[in-house]
């Protein structure tokens, strides 16, 4: 599973994980992703939607 959201294209992002001796070491932060229900193309499916669209409303969730 790609760890994209397949309505805005949010993904992984990279950078440093900072130690308190300030030793740096890479590491990855996964955007936080939900599998849903949801309406495309006029037919269920499921998509991979991160929170911040799920909460902004640019997709509905079925119930």
């Amino acid at each position: 599973m790609a760890k994209v959201c397949n309505i805005c294209g949010k993904g992984p992002m990279v950078g440093h994980k900072v130690s308190h001796s300030n030793i740096k070491t890479k590491r990855r932060w996964m955007p936080n992703l939900q599998r849903i229900k949801a309406m495309v193309n006029k037919t269920v499916a499921h998509i991979n939607v991160c929170t911040n669209c799920l909460r902004s409303g640019k997709v509905q969730k079925l119930v």
